[in-house]
């Protein structure tokens, strides 16, 4: 089955004290969420492999892990997502044995360069707006910026925006050539996790055919 990358939700177990994270997956499955990506810098392995494993048993669309190409494969995972600093793209076919879906961060034409050397099933690129959910994200896109990296993917890889995108946004990143979203705050910080999914998913389905 093809995989549907038009709304992940990048899930921060710590984000929210307020917020159990496990209902908060729930509610964004419920809301239209394609696929979880969980993002928990802090974490040691063995407390992310775990949370991992619940939030696999949790929902149902894919989980893509951050960063641990290890804990995703440990986990039974169904990918890993890798920034410029992790593990050379040129390797990560090795690490996975094929047996996960890769993901890549791409924000500069220098990281797109990297990215062409490894086998990814799609590019995040951003941020397209400004963001406070990453504190090392470099300065924002726009239409303009995501619409070049965008051109620079390799033929038919699906390119997902990310940074500071809500609803409002979807009809711009589309026409820049994304085929997908990826969300934090907006989702994750909305005092209804659900309507705020669902918000997002029904301008997607607007927009993207």
């Amino acid at each position: 089955m093809t995989p549907d990358y038009r709304l992940i939700v990048v899930t921060v177990p710590d984000l929210r004290p307020d917020l159990d994270f496990l209902d908060a997956a729930r509610a964004a499955e419920a809301g239209g969420a394609t696929a979880f990506q969980i993002r928990w810098k802090a974490a040691s392995a063995g407390a992310l492999l775990r949370i991992t494993e619940r939030l696999l048993r949790a929902v149902e669309p894919p989980v893509y892990v951050n960063d641990r190409v290890d804990v995703a494969r440990a986990a039974g995972a169904d990918g890993v997502h890798l920034g410029a600093n992790d593990l050379d793209p040129g390797r990560v076919g090795a690490a996975t044995s094929g047996s996960i879906r890769v993901g890549f961060s791409v924000g500069s034409e220098g990281e797109a360069a990297a990215a062409r050397t490894g086998k990814a099933h799609y590019w995040s690129l951003g941020p397209f707006n400004r963001t406070r959910s990453k504190a090392d994200a470099g300065p924002a896109l726009g239409e303009q910026g995501f619409r070049r990296l965008a051109d620079l993917a390799p033929a038919g890889l699906p390119v997902i925006a990310i940074g500071g995108i809500g609803a409002g946004d979807v009809r711009r990143v589309v026409e820049a050539g994304a085929r997908g979203v990826a969300v934090i705050s907006a989702v994750s910080g909305a005092s209804d996790v659900e309507r705020a999914t669902r918000e997002i998913r029904d301008e997607l389905d607007a927009c993207i055919r």
